[in-house]
């Protein structure tokens, strides 16, 4: 679907957006705006920092909007809920603005602010109200929030919502407001839980999405970085000083994680600043301030502290620590890449967690380029052609600047002073680390064979009864599951050995005779059958496993013939 030039049907609106240089709708906003979208439930994909504030906006106008000026404020028209206090009050701000000549009133109701200012403005009266879920249940178990009017819930960033636990709280609030209001729900991505939580709470709900579902964060370029444990921060610092831009947002999975690294960037010179659940709320803000008027550079945070960030000019996303999954691995990386702009995503990867990672990108659908850290003297090449480049050299100098420089050639060779200007230029720069060279890791073997889907081969996985407890190994299961089920080597890619099961993938192109084969075994001492879907999980992949007793009562057994062992561990795949 390509963009419609902008036009909204309620002049009020259209002046907003024209004042602000709003010329072509984002997809999201053009989609919001197509005729078969007017007055039904919407379930939008919408990454954060795709316009989709100013797109719901643009939806519920018809439903509040009897005339082009709202009535006069009473009980609330329109009812926004957001994840986090920041993404509420981004909202409350967008809102402002967008319906500032219809005369709307805006009231917020968010976490860590004054109730009792919260609770006097809604008694004053307005049209719209954004809040987080628990700030509005309380308003509304209180009856100082009174839904009866209420005409449209928008749901902002649903599995952010459902995530942090919210799931009681939407539900009440959804229950409490009127049964013939308009439901929009806006999601990143739209998963089980959003799907059901559709279900119970719209109506004919219209589908939107503006996300590939089989390629997400298309303008984000990922790199994963290979790195030895010891020189994790080595190894981050030097990525600071050779990607510098305008923001950096880095993640770490503990507060104890982020108060150290924070520590240790600052004492390197580094603008930065920290986010963790410990902070007071004052604290909060003043860190984001330091962001956004550019006098800090980068925000080293945790994934809760990070939660409902929108933080302009990120262009920057550095994993400093794995995510635990696909959906935090998303969610880290979707705080760059907004808006059409492009941005970067760096994992570091210490040797011992690259089989992890490999796993967490497929999960993804992520193809990372893999390499090695910036070295001190690639960052002193891009300095130098940085300090080429500055802008200040090519910014015309005032009359006072004329003088002095004329005053120090006066004194000075040519030389000197362009000796003395390259030691300022690098004394404000946080000096590189020598990182030891990182040798190139060849994919493993089950690693390349899983290649075979990567270079156009689809694969179906299948399963076994037999694991670690049982001594799985793929040195005998791989002959064992090419003789019962009459297929080659080749045939087989990725083998994923749990605790009481082993996981493997067999070509599609021979799955069905495959099947077959096994369906007319015989009797014996280990069972396999089709696994219906990929193992999902990172507690799957690395070593819980499922409990036995979910085969068939009759799967096909094939004869497991497993060397005997005196004592260690069976031997993980891949």
């Amino acid at each position: 679907m390509s963009p419609m030039p902008f036009y909204v049907e309620t002049p009020a609106l259209q002046h907003a957006l024209a004042a602000r240089g709003y010329a072509d709708p984002t997809a999201v906003q053009s989609a919001v705006l197509e005729p078969e979208a007017e007055g039904r439930d919407l379930l939008v994909s919408a990454q954060t920092g795709s316009g989709k504030t100013v797109a719901y906006g643009l939806a519920f106008a018809a439903t509040i909007l009897d005339e082009d000026v709202l009535p006069p404020a009473g009980a609330p028209l329109a009812l926004i809920i957001a994840p986090t206090r920041e993404l509420a009050i981004q909202v409350h701000a967008e809102l402002a603005w967008l319906y500032e000549h219809t005369g709307a009133s805006v009231v917020s109701c968010v976490g860590g602010m004054d109730p009792r200012r919260e609770q006097r403005a809604l008694a004053g009266g307005c049209h719209i109200v954004v809040g987080t879920p628990g700030r509005l249940q309380d308003h509304i178990e209180r009856r100082h929030l009174d839904l009866g009017r209420l005409r449209v819930v928008v749901l902002d960033e649903a599995d952010e919502m459902l995530d942090l636990g919210f799931r009681d709280e939407l539900e009440f609030i959804l229950g409490a407001s009127p049964a013939d209001r308009r439901t929009l729900l806006f999601s990143a991505t739209i998963a089980r839980e959003i799907a059901a939580l559709a279900r119970q709470y719209q109506r004919d709900a219209l589908r939107i999405d503006t996300v590939a579902r089989n390629q997400p964060h298309a303008d984000i370029e990922y790199r994963a970085i290979r790195i030895a444990a010891h020189e994790v921060e080595h190894g981050l610092v030097n990525l600071l000083r050779f990607h510098e831009g305008a923001g950096c947002l880095v993640f770490c999975s503990t507060r104890e994680s982020v108060r150290q690294l924070y520590g240790r960037l600052q004492e390197r010179g580094f603008a930065a600043v920290a986010l963790s659940g410990e902070l007071s709320q004052s604290e909060r803000n003043a860190a984001l301030q330091s962001l956004r008027d550019g006098r800090a550079r980068v925000c080293i945070a945790t994934d809760v502290a990070a939660r409902g960030l929108d933080l302009p000019n990120l262009d920057l996303v550095i994993h400093a620590d794995l995510p635990a999954n696909k959906a935090t691995l998303l969610h880290r990386s979707g705080r760059t890449g907004r808006a059409g702009r492009k941005g970067l995503c760096l994992l570091m990867v210490p040797d011992r967690s690259r089989r992890r990672a490999e796993v967490l990108l497929a999960s993804a659908n992520i193809r990372a380029i893999w390499e090695a850290p910036p070295t001190a003297e690639a960052i002193r090449a891009r300095d130098h052609a940085r300090l080429l480049t500055d802008p200040v050299l090519t910014e015309a100098p005032l009359d006072e600047e004329i003088a002095l420089a004329r005053e120090l050639l006066a004194n000075r060779s040519a030389d000197v002073v362009a000796t003395a200007l390259i030691r300022l230029y690098r004394a404000r720069l946080p000096a590189p680390e020598e990182i030891a060279p990182q040798p190139e890791v060849l994919p493993r073997p089950a690693a390349r064979r899983a290649a075979g889907a990567e270079d156009g081969r689809a694969m179906v996985w299948f399963r076994c009864d037999v694991g670690r407890r049982k001594k799985a190994d793929p040195k005998w299961l791989l002959p064992a599951i090419c003789r019962v089920g009459g297929v080659t080597k080749r045939d087989i890619g990725a083998i994923r050995i749990f605790d009481h099961e082993t996981r493997f993938e067999i070509g599609a192109d021979v799955a069905d005779a495959f099947a077959a084969a096994i369906g007319a075994g015989t009797n014996s001492e280990m069972r396999i059958e089709p696994a219906g879907h990929q193992p999902g999980t990172a507690a799957e992949d690395f070593g819980r496993g499922r409990k036995e007793g979910r085969f068939r009562k009759s799967p096909s057994r094939i004869k497991a013939h497993a060397p005997p062992r005196r004592g260690g561990k069976a031997r993980k795949a891949g």
